[in-house]
């Protein structure tokens, strides 16, 4: 079923964006100021929790520097995909589709041009999230919560459906997931090659008659 003011997307979605964010207006106000500027510094948080993690793995053997070295880059592919993804989509965002007052939440609804699926801000923590759940398992257990929460206070605050967070989220910690051991596997390998040929004896060239 699809609502007829939003083409394309699903009802079920349409439905629980708006007892969301009916929730959300229901809220106290430091609550709502809370959730909107989370919203943002979520992912600088999963950015210091994923150095944090890379800090302590660097320590480590050839895999765990690659390990460090590689998990970046499935997260900047995810969300370059999310991008692209967007252009194909061209979903409008739910606070211009649809009349609500929670676009207050965000301070404002983002420009057409900026579509609304999937949601990049959860790309990013989902991708985050499993990045640093494979540098450290600690640390994981507290990113993967954090990233899902991120995730929800997209819509929380108005700006996305929830099947737009819902994708985004699957995209980055798919992407991380597959390509992060995928990629560490040649880069370990380079590591071990290089550490070798800098544990080599340097063969001493000295003529014989000045030694």
């Amino acid at each position: 079923m699809i609502d007829a003011n939003t083409p394309g997307v699903p009802e079920l979605s349409v439905e629980w964006y708006q007892d969301i964010v009916d929730f959300a207006a229901d809220t106290p106000e430091p609550v709502q100021w809370f959730a909107g500027h989370f919203t943002e510094a979520s992912i600088l948080l999963l950015g210091a929790l994923w150095l944090i993690a890379a800090v302590s793995r660097l320590r480590g053997g050839p895999r765990d520097r690659a390990y460090v070295l590689v998990s970046p880059v499935p997260v900047v592919l995810a969300y370059g995909c999310s991008e692209l993804w967007k252009t194909v989509v061209d979903q409008e965002r739910p606070c211009r589709a649809l009349a609500t007052e929670l676009a207050i939440i965000a301070n404002e609804c983002p420009p057409t041009g900026d579509w609304s699926f999937p949601s990049n801000h959860s790309t990013i923590a989902g991708g985050l999230a499993v990045a640093i759940l494979l540098l450290s398992r600690r640390l994981g257990l507290v990113a993967v919560p954090l990233a899902a929460l991120a995730a929800f206070s997209r819509t929380f605050v108005g700006v996305h459906y929830p099947h737009d967070v819902l994708a985004g989220v699957l995209l980055g910690a798919l992407f991380a997931a597959v390509l992060t051991p995928l990629f560490a596997r040649p880069v370990a390998g380079l590591l071990r090659r290089r550490a070798r040929q800098a544990e080599r004896p340097v063969p001493d060239h000295t003529p014989a008659s000045r030694r």
